[in-house]
């Protein structure tokens, strides 16, 4: 067997662990899993993707389905161990996260949960999701108040984007980011449909709840987290830099709420958006790669079309999986560069990944590159 076609089949072996642990998919029968698997390929594209969690899920339930070991006992334990120092931290954040938004209450500040810890609720085990940051939306002036009140406790503040009302700061080792709009950014027409989604949920009330311990933590209604977690993740994939696991994240949003979604609602807003062509992009992803089942992804379209963009979108995210876990890793291990040192990388690497998503989205690539290089620009 040759190099490729054992990293082949350490790619398919992985999504296999995915599918399964995603929506317990079960594909074949047998040995279930493909002959001279490189687990240590398996390991890093988990870590890559930041799909630790799912990929241990997968095994349990492949194993339960098959007699003999499937998976070596040393890879087993790896993961395992893994997952659950994953586990201890995602308390440890759902603590600090009711904390937050408890002390922010008693303040007189009303903040929701974007994204992170709300969005796990929607997996069968939310505590093996990998945690990320805590992301809060707030009104125009609780913003404001919210920044004044957690200032004082943050050890790091980065720069604040005044254009999208959000900063971020480091308080007891997490970073906090608070956001006072949801515009992502690259399109303001994307951006009207989210100001408008924002004053929904602010002004008008829309929202839903999760009991984090004994705090309720707002989070925003059905279909706009799954709008809003959508367009963040096509933030990303314009910029060059997206994971399996924020498309998972989408994925069991579609998932958890398929019996209650308000379809004209989505409808109309994605084509207010213009994002209609990547929702049914994304979607055959969904339903062909990570196991998405078809009934449960609105708009669906079987068509060989979406079909060549969805191997399209595998193959980018293969690549930018592991070309942004080493930017990230680059940026945390190399001296700080100047300003402009840093806007000519990052300009040319943007240029570079919507040369390839060009292939996939050419209008949109087109449409998109100036807003995404000016704010990339505007940004210190």
């Amino acid at each position: 067997m040759t190099q490729k076609e054992k990293q082949n089949s350490s790619v398919e072996t992985f999504f296999i662990l995915l599918k399964a642990g995603l929506f317990g998919c079960i594909e074949g029968e047998g040995g279930l899993l493909p002959d001279h698997v490189d687990w240590a390929e398996v390991y890093k594209l988990a870590l890559e993707q930041r799909v630790v969690g799912l990929i241990t899920e997968g095994m349990e339930i492949l194993q339960h389905e098959c007699s003999a070991p499937l998976v070596p006992q040393a890879w087993t334990v790896k993961f395992v161990s893994v997952t659950l120092q994953m586990e201890k931290l995602n308390r440890t954040m759902n603590r600090f996260v009711a904390g937050l938004v408890s002390i922010l209450r008693k303040n007189g500040i009303n903040s929701l949960l974007l994204k992170g810890q709300g969005v796990a609720q929607s997996y069968e085990k939310p505590l093996w999701r990998v945690c990320g940051d805590v992301d809060l939306l707030l009104s125009e002036e609780d913003y404001q108040k919210a920044k004044d009140f957690l200032l004082p406790f943050a050890s790091h503040v980065e720069p604040e984007n005044v254009y999208k009302k959000h900063v971020g700061m480091t308080i007891g080792g997490w970073l906090v980011e608070l956001h006072g709009n949801l515009r992502c950014g690259f399109s303001s027409r994307i951006d009207r449909v989210l100001e408008k989604v924002y004053d929904d949920t602010i002004h008008g009330g829309k929202r839903r709840s999760w009991m984090n311990r004994t705090v309720e933590v707002f989070m925003l209604e059905e279909e706009n987290d799954v709008l809003y977690v959508f367009t963040h993740f096509l933030n990303h994939f314009f910029k060059g830099g997206i994971g399996v696991r924020q498309i998972s994240d989408w994925c069991r949003l579609l998932w958890s709420f398929r019996d209650s979604l308000d379809f004209k609602y989505l409808e109309s807003c994605l084509k207010d958006m213009g994002l209609m062509s990547e929702w049914k992009a994304f979607g055959m992803y969904a339903v062909e790669y990570l196991g998405m089942p078809e009934h449960a992804m609105p708009f669906f379209d079987d068509s060989d079309k979406w079909k060549q963009k969805a191997r399209l979108i595998h193959a980018f995210i293969i690549k930018s999986g592991s070309v942004g876990y080493k930017r990230l890793k680059k940026k945390t291990t190399t001296k700080k560069e100047s300003f402009l040192t840093r806007k000519i990388g990052s300009s040319g690497q943007r240029a570079g990944d919507l040369a390839c998503i060009s292939r996939i989205f050419p209008l949109d690539a087109l449409r998109f590159f100036p807003s995404i290089l000016m704010n990339g620009i505007r940004q210190k």
